[in-house]
């Protein structure tokens, strides 16, 4: 007996076969298969079988549809035919996409619809009247090329459709592999608009969309095979086999070349879209051409509809002909045209060791432009000349950064920061130093070892090489070294604390540095992505820098460090003594007998209703203790306060079940993990930045109740919460208590840190 129809595992089991190599024998495979169904339907004369879309590419993926069309000549009856051969197709569990009809009804079809219109150019034999097909794919040809107009606008739309959905194959966490910016569709949309006009793509793009295509193909293979089913998108949980697959090092090389390979695909299709918008603007009206200028705008540089290219009169020699072409162009709103920048790439030269003061100058006024220059420096790093300006950068380059807090791979967060730095600098005074050292802030994430630490030696490097003095090169070094600063300590740390003050000004210790660092924070955070900002980060970060700048312009601490907890209303609460549960806004507010676990059971009724705690404050006197909550949303939405009050009410009476409920939860509402490598859980003891309290800094994965579990734990070893703050990294928590212990006094007892250390992992490690 034969091997059954359509059983690829050989195929599947085959690991020498990976991307078009599989593609190919899976498609012949099936062209075997269905050629063996179509001959034993046994189908009248003027009739065949043809693959379309990506079958007739021969893209055949594991879990692709078979795109076929039973075609037949005009009044031929193929109806009992298509049945013989459907019905084993479908029986056999085949993903069939098929049509029946005529070459003239089937090219109609193609004629009002764009999907049908693209599958068709790829018609070929695969049984049957090879001329029927023949005939189908010259008229589909035909219809679209005479139709191009028509046909271009309409696959424009669908394309900005498509991407607005699916998002950029290289900045995307889990991006999909076919339909997103620069994926596989792309790929086919180039083809598809070069088969409706004259050649679009130059040679080298041809060359470097095939390799980036492979690439992608490649992946997508391996995603089918590993899932056997039709998805494309690149989940986290798979990324890590799929580089075995590949015989990569791990998820993070993987990662990386789709994400180059998607950022050549958008690139290219970027440049092939500037070149057939622009010929359909001079094929345009008289009002539209009219409207197009072409200007000299430095010796050598001509302007032309935003496309900036070289003359030959353009000084192949100077060394800062490409810095001076990319501020133009920026400045302009403009792009550098592609063969520009090809004759631009042949004939650089590394800059001379220091720069010139003019070159330095023309780097910072590249990025002051801000956004516009990002797509500019974008097509310089694609042809290598921002690597060579910046050696150091080539490491970073479509280096992602697997985590939901980041949107952007490391060298796009680095040109977005610049980009919103350049807003920013009406608040420094030296904005040159601003803009580049937001350029550079992560340099060091291209690196092995802690970015910070590696980014201050690249720095020392780069700094001088670009040629800013000694101070200027120190203060750049410092950027790089406490970037992370004024963010942390805002968000972690107790403001109203003066040694937190005294810390943050011991380490700038320079007013003018402050200045810097709290620009380059917001332009960082915005960078980041749109959780890394938000006017509670803001208020805090300018707090902190309000109160460090009065100290190192010489004042006392004390005057700007004012117990600010509790507030006047929150201390009437307390001075009343009765018994108060009360939700506002996005505060929740309650004063209770001081015992034991009130902080930890107030936070897990929070967690029970789906609260996001972004801050927290506790404080006791006399006897009773006031717990203040501040959260970001429940369940997406605003808070059921009369509902939580009343849970909050059971839970210190000792009525609610919490433990047990709060499992319940976590287990029906598992987190999406949206970090590649959540948070290892640590904690971290600090008892320097306080006077009166030990500092407790815990990190681990988000889940259900984290919290309540890490108070539980703080509860059950007598330790009392006198603030915290919390704050949600992508799919990470980090959370810093400000502690004592059951006298009161700071925890500094090495034997009891190591208990808290131990129970807090333990519980944060554990489902309820």
């Amino acid at each position: 007996m034969g091997v059954p129809l359509f059983d690829v595992s050989d195929l599947l089991d085959d690991r020498t076969l990976r991307g078009p190599a599989f593609c190919e024998a899976l498609t012949a495979r099936t062209d075997e298969d269905l050629a063996g169904i179509f001959a034993a339907a046994d189908p009248p004369d003027g009739t065949a079988l043809a693959a379309i879309g990506g079958y007739g590419r021969r893209e055949q993926c594991p879990s692709s549809d078979v795109d076929v069309v039973l075609l037949h000549a005009p009044g031929v009856d193929v109806a009992a035919a298509a049945e013989r051969i459907w019905y084993p197709l479908w029986d056999a569990g085949l993903k069939l996409g098929h049509q029946v009809g005529t070459v003239d009804q089937l090219l109609k079809v193609g004629g009002e619809a764009v999907e049908m219109a693209t599958s068709l150019l790829a018609a070929r034999t695969v049984a049957g009247d090879a001329e029927l097909v023949e005939a189908l794919a010259v008229g589909a040809l035909d219809q679209w090329q005479a139709r191009s107009r028509r046909n271009l606008d309409r696959l424009q739309e669908s394309v900005a459709e498509r991407h607005a959905r699916y998002g950029e194959v290289a900045f995307l966490l889990e991006p999909d592999l076919k339909e997103a910016r620069g994926g596989l569709r792309d790929v086919h949309n180039l083809l598809w608009v070069e088969k409706a006009t004259v050649p679009i793509l130059r040679e080298a793009e041809s060359a470097g969309l095939a390799a980036a295509f492979e690439t992608l193909l490649a992946v997508r293979v391996e995603l089918h095979r590993l899932t056997a089913k039709r998805s494309d998108q690149l989940l986290l949980e798979l990324q890590d086999e799929v580089a075995k697959a590949l015989d990569l090092a791990d998820a993070e090389v993987l990662m990386s070349e789709v994400s180059a390979a998607g950022r050549t695909i958008a690139w290219t299709g970027e440049g092939a879209a500037r070149r057939t918008r622009r010929a359909a603007r001079r094929r345009g009206p008289a009002r539209v051409l009219a409207g197009i200028r072409r200007q000299e705008v430095a010796t050598g540089l001509i302007l032309d509809d935003g496309r900036l290219e070289l003359t030959d009169e353009a000084d192949l020699s100077d060394p800062l002909l490409m810095l001076r072409c990319a501020v133009t162009a920026a400045r302009h709103g403009g792009y550098l045209q592609r063969s520009s920048l090809e004759r631009l790439a042949d004939h650089a030269v590394p800059l001379s060791n220091p720069w010139p003061d003019e070159a330095r100058e023309l780097f910072v006024e590249l990025l002051a432009v801000g956004l516009d220059a990002v797509p500019v420096i974008e097509d310089l790093d694609h042809v290598g000349l921002f690597v060579l300006l910046v050696p150091e950068w080539e490491p970073c380059r479509s280096r992602p950064q697997r985590n939901a807090y980041h949107r952007f791979t490391v060298d796009r967060h680095l040109m977005e920061a610049a980009a919103e730095a350049s807003r920013l600098v009406d608040r420094v005074d030296r904005p040159d130093l601003l803009l580049v050292g937001a350029l550079f802030h992560d340099i060091g994430k291209g690196y092995p070892g802690d970015h910070t630490e590696v980014g201050v030696e690249l720095l020392q490097v780069i700094a001088p090489r670009m040629g800013f003095g000694a101070d200027d090169a120190d203060l750049l070094v410092a950027m790089v070294q406490h970037h992370l600063l004024l963010p942390d300590v805002a968000t972690r740390r107790d403001l109203d604390d003066d040694g937190t003050i005294r810390q943050v000004a011991e380490a700038v210790d320079d007013p003018l540095l402050l200045r810097l660092l709290a620009a380059l924070t917001e332009a960082d955070s915005i960078a980041t992505g749109p959780s890394a900002w938000s006017t509670w980060k803001a208020s805090l970060v300018r707090e902190l820098v309000e109160r460090t700048s009065h100290v190192l312009g010489g004042g006392d601490v004390g005057d700007v460090v004012a117990r600010s907890f509790p507030d006047a209303s929150q201390q009437a609460l307390l001075d009343e003594g009765a018994f108060t549960v009360r939700g506002d806004g996005d505060t929740l507010t309650v004063v209770a007998a001081d015992r034991p676990g009130t902080f930890s059971k107030v936070a897990g009724v929070l967690a029970l209703n789906g609260a996001d705690v972004v801050e927290a404050s506790a404080h006791s006197e006399h006897g009773r203790a006031l717990s203040v909550f501040r959260v970001r949303q429940v369940l997406g939405g605003s808070p059921d306060w009369p509902r939580i009050e009343d849970q909050v009410d059971r839970a210190l009476a000792g009525r609610l079940a919490l433990s047990a409920r709060i499992g319940d939860r976590s287990r029906t509402y598992r987190p999406i993990r949206l970090t590649a490598r959540p948070a290892r859980p640590t904690v971290t003891v600090d008892n320097s930045s306080s006077a009166t309290a030990t500092v407790l800094e815990v990190t681990c994965p988000d889940g259900v109740g984290v919290i309540y579990r890490i108070t539980r734990a703080f509860t059950e070893l007598e330790i009392h919460i006198v603030r915290a703050r919390v704050q949600t990294l992508g799919s990470d928590v980090v959370g810093a208590f400000y502690v004592r212990d059951s006298y009161g006094a700071k925890v500094t007892d090495s034997e009891h840190l190591a208990e808290i250390e131990m129970l807090v992992l333990w519980s944060v490690s554990v489902d309820l």
